[in-house]
């Protein structure tokens, strides 16, 4: 073979070679994204799907120990989700403006750990309730005595006046920490979620980085989103140094969790604003429960002469058993935060 054809057949070979390492990056690069696109579209619509399922939540059900359980569950399988996306995708996390936006979010997750501190707190001053709420349960529990004392009463009143001093104490720390929680709940939230603001300027950064990020970035907003309501919600619900409502949710609607996610904010909303309930010192239904049972048992050995008439005791024994309902509620409903 003559050397001219030599070379031109070695030149040749080598621009199909290079054109078909180009196809295949090409490929490769397409497959990556198509990837991306199906990851993100499963995280959005199982964010929409979990919070959906949170708002179907009934009167009674709402704010309860189960509901958070399913809160929380909901809250930590959308960050399993989250974090394999961005496991998948690391590559374009060192690149502006994903760098920015983790880093943001991890930041946020490190003062939710803070809040996360003050609920671990309130659940334990619930546990202290909870001993209390025994003591009026044994010394009127029917199996233990035929009829009730006076003894047994006195008992009984002495620890209920224990349990509304100490949740009166938590109302007034919760009052007058109120600055402070204000305070802590506009740093967490007013950047709450990446580019929350409702100003044009940050409308149109936000979908400039959608583009340089490969729509990576929407599950960052996402999951900023989802951290905001959840640690929000417990702190409405749980008794917490850190208790403040006032944290602005602004959510562009033609997200496809949008409208879950806000049902359940405003929601909870509502639940606050009611007459019985804005004084709580939290939202938890269960907190309602025991206010609403102590306060009619508190009221009743004033009104009460030894012995005991049948029709009154009967009346005892049934408020007894409301609180029973409410205390084996709380029991197994803290069982699982250990």
């Amino acid at each position: 073979m003559p050397a001219t054809d030599y070379q031109a057949s070695s030149a040749s070979f080598n621009v199909n070679v290079g054109r078909s390492i180009l196809n295949l990056r090409r490929d490769q690069i397409h497959s990556m994204e198509a990837d991306l696109e199906l990851e993100l579209e499963a995280f959005q619509r199982q964010v929409t799907e979990r919070f959906a399922d949170l708002c179907t939540a009934g009167v009674e059900d709402l704010l309860s120990l189960p509901w958070l359980r399913q809160l929380l569950d909901s809250f930590l399988c959308c960050q399993e989700e989250f974090r394999v996306i961005l496991f998948n995708h690391r590559a374009l996390l060192c690149r502006s403006p994903m760098d920015r936006l983790v880093s943001e979010y991890l930041e946020r997750s490190v003062k939710a750990l803070d809040v996360c501190n003050a609920i671990r707190d309130g659940i334990e001053q619930i546990r202290q309730w909870q001993k209390l709420i025994e003591i009026v349960l044994c010394a009127l529990d029917n199996q233990n005595h035929k009829t009730l004392g006076e003894g047994q009463i006195r008992r009984a009143k002495k620890a209920l006046i224990d349990l509304s001093i100490a949740m009166l104490d938590e109302k007034d720390s919760n009052s007058n920490a109120a600055a402070i929680a204000a305070h802590r709940n506009r740093s967490f939230g007013r950047n709450n979620a990446s580019g929350s603001s409702s100003s044009s300027s940050n409308h149109n950064n936000h979908r400039n980085e959608l583009v340089a990020s490969n729509g990576l970035a929407v599950s960052v907003f996402t999951m900023n989103w989802v951290l905001l309501l959840t640690m929000w919600a417990l702190v409405a619900a749980i008794p917490c140094q850190d208790r403040g409502l006032q944290v602005h949710f602004y959510i562009p609607r033609q997200l496809v969790w949008a409208g879950p996610v806000l049902s359940v904010h405003e929601r909870i909303l509502e639940e606050s604003k009611k007459r019985d309930r804005r004084n709580a010192c939290g939202l938890l239904k269960e907190i309602h429960q025991i206010e609403k049972c102590t306060r009619l048992l508190s009221e009743l050995p004033d009104s009460l002469h030894f012995p005991i008439m049948e029709e009154k005791e009967a009346e005892v024994r049934h408020k007894v058993q409301e609180l029973s309902h409410v205390y084996l509620a709380i029991k197994e409903g803290l069982d699982w935060t250990h």
